[in-house]
C-alpha cells in the first residue's frame, strides 16, 4: 500500500515538474498584464488610437528604416554562425533563412525553437545537418545574450540613474554593478579568444571562436539592439530622457521579457518601459508609441515573411515554365514554402485575435463612429457578433493549419471572407476588411501545402445526419415562435432574468445551443477521417497493381500478398500498406506511388492511428523521407542495411571477381542450369515448386511468414516471373522475381531449394539472375536487408543502436547475422540504411514484438483470403 502511495506521489511530482515552466510563464504573463493594466488605467483607448493615427509619416519612415537595418544585422547572426561552423551557403539563402527565422520566431514566440524549425527546412535543403542548424540557433541566442549584457550594463555604468524608477538601489551601486557585469562579459569573451584548446560542453567539443569572428558578431549584436531601441525611441513622445539612458532601460526591458519566457515579452516589456519613463511623458502617448513599436518591429516583418512565402508558392506552382536558372533554385523555393504551415497558422491565429479584439473595442476613427450612427442597429450589432464568432473560429482553425489539414485551409479562406463582410457591417471598417483581404491573398497560393485529410473533405456527415440536424433546428425554431408568439421582440429581452419570463430564457438558451453546435461541428470537421483496417479486397489489390507499375520500388509488390490493409490517397495514384497488431499500426515501407502524395498518406495514417489510441509505426523505410519523419516528430531506429548491386558495374570479369567467377564456372560444369519462367507460371510447375517449398520449410523447421515477405500462394506467385535452377533436368531451387515496369530495381521474395542442393547453388542463382537482369536493362538488384548491420555504438548513440549492435555481435547462436552480410558482400553491393520510424516515447520493444508477431504469422487471419 505504501509503495502504491509513493508511486502515485512520484507520478504527481513528475507531472508538476513538467508543467512548472508553463505555469511560471503563465504566471509571469498574468503579473505583467496586471501591472500593465494598472499603468494604463487612466488611459482612454480612443486617445491612444488618435495618437497612433496622428504620428507623423517621417517618424514612421525613419522607424521602418531602423527596423530594416536591425533585421539586416539579425541576418548577420546566421552569417557569423555559418563562418564559425565552416559552412558556406549562398548569401541569398542566408538572407532568406535568417530573415524568415527571426521574423517568424520573434512574432510567434519561442524564437530559438521556431526560428530553428524555419532554418532547418531552408538550410537542410543545401546539405546542413540538424546539428549544424541547432548550433546556429544556439550561437544566435548566446551572441544576443552577451551583446545585450554588454550594451545594457555598459549603458547602466554610463548612466546609472536610468533605472532609478525601477529599483531602490543607489545609483553609485548600480554603476558598480554595471561595471562588474561588463568586466565579466568582456573577460569571458577574451578567455574564449585566448583559449588554445577546444571547448568541451556536455561531451560535445567546439572550436574556439576567432577574434575577427567575435568582433564581427559584437558589431552585429550592437547594430541589432541599437536599431531596435531607435525604433521605440523615435515612436515615444519627446522627453528629457537621453538615448544612452533610454538604451539601458530598453536593454533591461528586453532581458526581462526574455527571462519571463512570455512570447515576445508581451506585457513584461511594456511594463518595464512605462515604469522607467519620466512622469512628464503622457501615458497615452507612451502607450501609442509602444503599440506602434509592436506593429513596426514585429508585425511588419512578419507580414513581409508571409509575402515571401506566398511568392515562393507562386514560383513553385510555375516551376515547369521557368528558365533553367530558376529551376535550379527550386529546392530553395521548396524549402521556403515548407515553412508555410507554421507561418500561416500564426497569421490565422493573429487574425482571430484581431477580429475578437475588434468586436470588443469601440470604434476609433471618425468614419467608423459616423457609420455606426447611420447604419441600422442590426447591422452594427450583427457585425460585432459575427466578428467575435469568426475570430473564435479562426483560433481553432489555426491549429488545423499548423497540422496541414486541408479542411482547415478551406475553412480559413471562408472565415477570412466572412470576416471582411463582418468588418464592413461593423461600422464600415474598410481598414480591417483590407487587412483581411491581404491575408486572403497570402493564403490563396499556399493550397498545395495543406494535404492532410479531415472529415470536412473526406468522410463528412452523411446526408441522413445533415437532414436530421436540419430538421431538429427547424423544429426548434418552430416551437420557439409558437410558444412565444405573444411576446413582442425587444432588445431588453436578452438581459431579463425572472422566473416568470420564459421568452428571454429561451432566446439565451437558443443562442448558446447554436454556438455549441457550431463549435462542435468545427472541431468535428477538422478531425481525421476514419480509416478501415480490413484486409485489402480484390478490387483494391488490382488498383494497387496499377500503381506499382508506375513507380520504381519492387518491394511495393508485397501489397499483392493480400495479408495487409491498403490506404489509398484521394487521387488513387498512391497507397500505403499496413497491418494492425495489438496497439501498433505498422506500415511496411514508404508510401507507394506519386512522391508528391507521400506526406498526405503518411499524415493520414498517423492521424488514424492516433485516433485509435495506437502507435503509428513505419517499418523498414529507406532514408528518402527523413525530412518528413523529422517534421512529424518521430524517432528513427536503424534496423540494418540493404544491399543493392549496381548492375551496370556487375560482371564476372577482373581479378576482384575471381572467386565468384570460379564458383560460377564450377557450378555450370557440375550440371546446374538457369532459366526464367515468365508469369503466369502453369499449375504443373507450381505443384513441383510446392514440393520444394514444403521440403525447404520442413528442413528449416519453419512455417510461412507474412507482412514483410511473401508466402507460397499460387495466386500470389502467378503474378511474377520465377527464376529456377535445374540440376540434371530437375528443378532444385526457385525464386520469384519482383520488379516494376520502370526497370529501376529488381529483387527476389521467396528463395527456396531442395535439401540435397548441390554446393554453390545460391551463388549460381544470384549470379545468373543478375546477369540476366542486366541484359534486360535493369539498373539495380537488391539482395535484401542484413538485419542489425551497420549499427554504431558511439557515445550518445540510442540505446536501441547499442542493443542492436550487441545482438549482432554476440547473437550468432540464434541467427547468422555476420554470415548473411558476408554472403551479400561477395557481389560488391552498396549498403543503404533501413529504419524503424516510431513516436519518440513509444516502447520500441513492444513495437518489435508486434512486428515479429506479424512477420511470423502469429495472426492466423492474416493468411485468410480478402
Amino acid at each position: 500500500m505504501a509503495e502504491t502511495e509513493n508511486a502515485t506521489q512520484t507520478s504527481v511530482l513528475s507531472r508538476l515538474k513538467a508543467a512548472f515552466p508553463y505555469l511560471l510563464t503563465a504566471g509571469l504573463f498574468a503579473l505583467g498584464a496586471f501591472a500593465l493594466y494598472h499603468l494604463l488605467k487612466p488611459v482612454n483607448f480612443k486617445d491612444v488610437m488618435a495618437q497612433v493615427r496622428g504620428t507623423p509619416w517621417h517618424i514612421i519612415a525613419l522607424s521602418l528604416l531602423a527596423m530594416l537595418t536591425g533585421y539586416a544585422a539579425l541576418i548577420g547572426y546566421d552569417w557569423s554562425a555559418l563562418r564559425y561552423l565552416g559552412k558556406k551557403l549562398p548569401l541569398p539563402v542566408i538572407m532568406t533563412g535568417g530573415f524568415l527565422g527571426y521574423a517568424l520566431g520573434n512574432t510567434i514566440g519561442a524564437g530559438p525553437v521556431t526560428g530553428g524549425a524555419v532554418r532547418y527546412r531552408i538550410y537542410a535543403s543545401l546539405g546542413l545537418t540538424g546539428y549544424d542548424i541547432a548550433a546556429i540557433a544556439v550561437f544566435g541566442s548566446v551572441a544576443f545574450g552577451l551583446g545585450a549584457t554588454i550594451i545594457g550594463f555598459g549603458a547602466l555604468a554610463y548612466h546609472p540613474y536610468a533605472l532609478q524608477s525601477l529599483t531602490t538601489v543607489a545609483p553609485h551601486t548600480l554603476r558598480l554593478i554595471g561595471i562588474a557585469a561588463l568586466l565579466v562579459a568582456v573577460g569571458l569573451l577574451l578567455a574564449l579568444v585566448l583559449r588554445k584548446s577546444e571547448i568541451t560542453f556536455r561531451g560535445h567539443r567546439f572550436k574556439r571562436p576567432s577574434l575577427p569572428l567575435i568582433g564581427g558578431q559584437i558589431l552585429f549584436t550592437a547594430v541589432d539592439i541599437l536599431m531596435a531601441a531607435t525604433v521605440l525611441y523615435l515612436l515615444l513622445p519627446p522627453s528629457d530622457l537621453g538615448f544612452a539612458t533610454f538604451l539601458a532601460v530598453f536593454a533591461a526591458a528586453i532581458l526581462a521579457g526574455v527571462a519571463s519566457h512570455v512570447p515576445g515579452g508581451v506585457g513584461v516589456f511594456e511594463t518595464v518601459i512605462l515604469t522607467a519613463l519620466p512622469d512628464s511623458v503622457p501615458v497615452d502617448q507612451a502607450a501609442a508609441g509602444l503599440l506602434l513599436y509592436r506593429l513596426i518591429y514585429y508585425i511588419v516583418p512578419f507580414a513581409l515573411a508571409l509575402v515571401i512565402l506566398a511568392l515562393s508558392e507562386l514560383r513553385m506552382a510555375s516551376a515547369k515554365t521557368q528558365s533553367v536558372q530558376m529551376q535550379a533554385l527550386a529546392p530553395i523555393f521548396k524549402a521556403v514554402s515548407s515553412v508555410a504551415p507554421l507561418a500561416l497558422s500564426g497569421m490565422i491565429f493573429v487574425s482571430g485575435v484581431f477580429l475578437l479584439l475588434s468586436a470588443l473595442i469601440p470604434a476609433s476613427s471618425a468614419v467608423a463612429e459616423e457609420m455606426e450612427m447611420i447604419l441600422p442597429l442590426g447591422f452594427v450589432e450583427g457585425g460585432a457578433l459575427l466578428s467575435s464568432a469568426i475570430g473564435a473560429a479562426l483560433l481553432i482553425i489555426a491549429h488545423g493549419l499548423f497540422r496541414r489539414v486541408e479542411g482547415a485551409y478551406w475553412l480559413a479562406l471562408t472565415a477570412l471572407i466572412a470576416g471582411m463582410v463582418a468588418s464592413l457591417l461593423h461600422g464600415l471598417d474598410y481598414e480591417r476588411a483590407a487587412i483581411l483581404f491581404l491575408m486572403t491573398l497570402i493564403l490563396l497560393p499556399c493550397r498545395r501545402e495543406f494535404y492532410r485529410s479531415a472529415r470536412l473533405t473526406r468522410n463528412p456527415l452523411s446526408l441522413r445526419w445533415l437532414l436530421l440536424l436540419g430538421s431538429i433546428i427547424i423544429a426548434a425554431l418552430a416551437v420557439y415562435f409558437f410558444a412565444h408568439k405573444a411576446t413582442l421582440y425587444r432588445h431588453e429581452l436578452w438581459w431579463q432574468f425572472a422566473t416568470d419570463q420564459s421568452a428571454p430564457r429561451a432566446m439565451r438558451a437558443g443562442l448558446i445551443g447554436a454556438l455549441a453546435i457550431g463549435l462542435f461541428a468545427l472541431l468535428a470537421s477538422l478531425r481525421p477521417p476514419r480509416v478501415a483496417t480490413r484486409l485489402a479486397s480484390p478490387d483494391e489489390i488490382a488498383q494497387a497493381r496499377n500503381v506499382i507499375a508506375t513507380q520504381p520500388n519492387p518491394d511495393a509488390n508485397f501489397a499483392l500478398t493480400g495479408d495487409k490493409s491498403l490506404l489509398f490517397s484521394d487521387s488513387g495514384r498512391s497507397f500505403l500498406m499496413y497491418r494492425v497488431q495489438g496497439r501498433s499500426w505498422i506500415a511496411l515501407g514508404d508510401p507507394v506511388g506519386d512522391p508528391a502524395e507521400s506526406a498526405q498518406l503518411a499524415w493520414e495514417f498517423v492521424d488514424a492511428a492516433n485516433a485509435a489510441n495506437a502507435r503509428p509505426v513505419f517499418y523498414e523505410v529507406p532514408p528518402d523521407n527523413l525530412g518528413l519523419w523529422i517534421e512529424m516528430g518521430f524517432a528513427l531506429h536503424k534496423m540494418g542495411e540493404e544491399a543493392v548491386v549496381p548492375l551496370a558495374e556487375f560482371s564476372l570479369d577482373g581479378s576482384a571477381r575471381k572467386k565468384l567467377r570460379t564458383a560460377h564456372s564450377r557450378a555450370g560444369r557440375d550440371g546446374l542450369s538457369f532459366d526464367i519462367l515468365p508469369a503466369p507460371v502453369d499449375d504443373d510447375t507450381l505443384s513441383t515448386l510446392r514440393i520444394i517449398s514444403d521440403q525447404w520449410l520442413a528442413d528449416k523447421n519453419s512455417t510461412e511468414k507474412q507482412f514483410s515477405v511473401g508466402r507460397f500462394d499460387p495466386d500470389y506467385l502467378r503474378q511474377f516471373p520465377i527464376a529456377v535452377v535445374r540440376f540434371e533436368g530437375r528443378v532444385v531451387a526457385f525464386a520469384n522475381v519482383l520488379s516494376t515496369a520502370q526497370k529501376a530495381t529488381a529483387t527476389i521474395d521467396l528463395m527456396r531449394h531442395v535439401d540435397d542442393a548441390p554446393s554453390g547453388l545460391m551463388d549460381y542463382l544470384f549470379t545468373e539472375l543478375m546477369l540476366h537482369l542486366k541484359a534486360e536493362g535493369y539498373a539495380n538488384f537488391s539482395l535484401g536487408m542484413a538485419p542489425l548491420a551497420g549499427l554504431e555504438t558511439r557515445r550518445g548513440s540510442r540505446w536501441t543502436m547499442k542493443l542492436g549492435a550487441f545482438v549482432y555481435r554476440y547473437g550468432g547462436h540464434f541467427y547468422n547475422f555476420d554470415g548473411l552480410r558476408n554472403f551479400k558482400n561477395k557481389f560488391d553491393p552498396n549498403w543503404h540504411p533501413r529504419y524503424l520510424v516510431a513516436p519518440p516515447h513509444a516502447n520500441v520493444l513492444l513495437i518489435a514484438a508486434d512486428a515479429a508477431t506479424l512477420v511470423s504469422g502469429g495472426l492466423r487471419q492474416g493468411l485468410a483470403k480478402p
